[in-house]
């Protein structure tokens, strides 16, 4: 039952970091209002909450589920999981930053502000192809080292 319990919470936690990050893309964009950005921090706020919960219960179906830890830590494809999810998380720290820059200042957003961050949020949810992917493989028996 604790394999089932937090295969679900990962995965309803997954879905939710990748509506958060498709919202916050939709939000961002020329025109930009002050409402729109205090809208835009607090879901990137929950965006920080989900990724640290994904990170926790993943790591304890790594370690405590039914495979255990054995299982996964000599297979690649956990690890390159891993990576894509540490990158998706480096590339939220530009966007992270703008957002609470914005918040904070009287000033909204210039066009190419809002360019740059967008870019950022395009290319997080297009890393996210990677995720399924690489659990696919992994819970078959691929990458074994």
């Amino acid at each position: 039952m604790l394999d089932l319990t937090l295969a679900i919470g990962h995965h309803l936690l997954i879905f939710g970091i990748f509506g958060i990050i498709f919202a916050e893309f939709w939000v961002v964009r020329p025109g930009l209002s002050a409402g729109a950005v205090q809208r835009v921090s607090r879901m990137d706020l929950w965006y920080g909450v989900l990724a640290a919960a994904i990170i926790v219960i993943g790591f304890c179906r790594a370690i405590f589920a039914a495979k255990g830890w054995a299982y996964y830590s000599h297979n690649a494809f956990f690890w390159a999981k891993i990576a894509t999810f540490v990158i998706i998380g480096l590339l939220s720290i530009l966007p992270t930053m703008a957002f609470i820059r914005w918040r904070k200042s009287a000033v909204l957003p210039t066009d190419s502000d809002l360019k740059r961050v967008r870019l950022y949020l395009h290319t997080e949810p297009s890393l996210f192809v990677f995720l399924p992917i690489c659990a696919a493989a992994m819970a078959r028996g691929q990458g074994e080292s």
